[in-house]
């Protein structure tokens, strides 16, 4: 999921001061733009899902008497993560059968990482470290600069010609370069080689 698309989160819990906390807090997060349905009433939750498709949904284990995760999950025919809001002690089994848990003493920083977790949204952390390459992929990239073909890369490293591909297209989309001379300049500003064990130079 892109980080800027807008997610649906509904928030099934019966005390106006935490249900009005966590939408505070999911406005909040950094990486998700969140549009939060606040839900006091089983009867709200089902109209919810059934009208406004919400991609996530939170809810206190205790909201109508006893949440029935096994049920509504028959009941539902879209898929809706489901995350537990822990208020008071809850039997750890009874979390097993949710997709996640957060706590009323999570701090932001842990609810975004459990929400962006269940949408795949990476995070500024991990959207720095995307063009960061893998050993591997620096290996393969010290050959290319030597000059040697996909063949003799494969060869060399032990690989099949295709890996070798794949790693060269993600190495490409990585680093936003796309020529042989490209990663020469990368490979030689971030010393993964010197002047005189470049090809042609």
């Amino acid at each position: 999921m892109k980080s800027n698309e807008v997610v649906r989160i509904a928030i099934a819990e019966t005390s106006v001061i935490i249900r009005g906390g966590l939408t505070a807090a999911l406005k909040r997060l950094p990486n998700v733009k969140v549009q939060p349905i606040e839900l006091l009433s089983v009867e709200a939750l089902h109209d919810c899902v059934r009208t406004q498709c919400p991609e996530m949904l939170i809810v206190n284990p205790a909201f109508g008497n006893y949440f029935d995760v096994a049920k509504f999950r028959e009941e539902i025919s879209n898929r809706i993560h489901l995350i537990a809001l822990v208020t008071s002690f809850v039997d750890a089994s009874l979390l097993g059968k949710y997709d996640e848990s957060i706590s009323i003493f999570d701090d932001l920083d842990i609810l975004s990482r459990k929400i962006a977790g269940l949408l795949n949204v990476a995070s500024e952390e991990e959207m720095d470290n995307q063009d960061t390459l893998s050993q591997r992929e620096k290996e393969i990239v010290i050959c290319v600069v030597k000059g040697m073909t996909n063949k003799e890369i494969a060869e060399k490293l032990f690989l099949s010609i295709h890996t070798v591909i794949t790693h060269r297209r993600n190495i490409s989309k990585k680093l936003q370069i796309h020529s042989a001379a490209g990663l020469t300049i990368y490979a030689i500003v971030n010393k993964l080689v010197t002047l005189n064990e470049v090809k042609g130079l």
